[in-house]
């Protein structure tokens, strides 16, 4: 006489031979673990760590003598203790060549660079001398040219103006520049001293294509002034003003420009 076997799970179904018997048939059971419990702390920190340390900037530093971690610490904030073991003649004589090359063309370029921030022709001639030879000694790249920079002369020269007149109050109009430069140099450091260059990623493209050519574009009216030898321009950097301004002048009598006269 046959038996009756019962499957005993749920997931067991039965299955028959052709007869009375049924034969059981099992499907294999996987068990998954629990989960950990996720710790919000930890994730913030393990995001934050990724984000600004992904490479761990302190890993030369492990597992060394007090000596060896005194010299690389050194040499991070100071690479010319790094590369200058390795300077030699024939790398002195390149430098030499492009560092005449990039004097000729600074020394006209910072002067105007002065101009546009409403400054002295000596201030340009500074930031063409000082920013370089900090950047020799603290800088890590050996193709760059370090120094001012039309944007940067130009915006300064716009805030400060809207705050100060600078011929009327030259004193307190380079005192005012002097302290916006040391602001934005702090600031800088600030980013740099916390990784914070990844920021640039999240500027597009085109973003930056549109300011650098707004830039250009108002750099090369405000050249009109002299190009046009107008004596009232405007203070004012938009275009409209800019253009009204050279057209109202135009209308008052200026016929020849003086580069041709």
């Amino acid at each position: 006489m046959a038996t009756r076997a019962h499957p005993v799970d749920s997931d067991v179904s039965p299955a028959t031979d052709g007869g009375d018997l049924q034969i059981k048939s099992t499907s294999p059971r996987y068990k998954v673990g629990v989960p950990p419990k996720q710790n919000m702390f930890h994730d913030f920190m393990y995001t934050f760590k990724e984000t600004f340390f992904h490479d761990d900037p302190l890993r030369h530093f492990k597992d060394q003598p007090k000596s060896k971690q005194f010299m690389l610490g050194l040499q991070s904030v100071f690479p010319v203790f790094d590369w200058g073991r390795s300077y030699n003649l024939k790398k002195f004589r390149g430098d030499l060549i492009a560092g005449l090359t990039i004097a000729s063309l600074c020394i006209p370029q910072d002067i105007g660079y002065a101009k546009l921030a409403n400054l002295d022709p000596k201030y340009g001639l500074y930031s063409s001398f000082v920013p370089p030879l900090v950047y020799a000694c603290m800088g890590s790249s050996r193709d760059i040219a370090i120094g001012p920079v039309a944007v940067v002369s130009l915006l300064l020269g716009t805030l400060l103006r809207a705050e100060i007149d600078p011929n009327t109050n030259p004193d307190e109009y380079l005192r005012l520049a002097f302290t916006a430069t040391f602001f934005a140099g702090v600031t800088e450091a600030a980013l740099g001293f916390f990784r914070l260059g990844f920021l640039i990623d999240f500027l597009s493209h085109a973003a930056v294509v549109g300011f650098m050519g707004g830039a250009a574009i108002t750099i090369a009216l405000q050249q009109l002034k002299g190009f046009l030898g107008i004596k009232q321009f405007t203070k004012k950097t938009d275009i409209i003003a800019v253009l009204d301004s050279v057209f109202s002048s135009a209308r008052h009598g200026v016929r020849t420009l003086p580069l041709l006269s």
